[in-house]
């Protein structure tokens, strides 16, 4: 199985948000979270990005 992994500036072009709006919404449980890649780097399956999106809330209530 070939899983793509992306580093947090791919995905904030991806999915449309900020930094600082994709750590507030995995505090939510409202984004996927990240997979541990090294002592020091993290990076999210596109696989759970694509599904995230199909299914993306139309509006958080922050």
């Amino acid at each position: 199985m070939n899983t793509q992994i992306l580093r947090r500036p791919a995905v904030e072009k991806m999915v449309g948000l900020s930094r600082s709006s994709i750590y507030a919404a995995m505090d939510r449980g409202h984004f996927p979270r990240p997979i541990q890649l090294g002592p020091r780097a993290v990076g999210w399956r596109v696989s759970d990005l694509e599904g995230w999106l199909e299914t993306r809330p139309t509006s958080y209530g922050w």
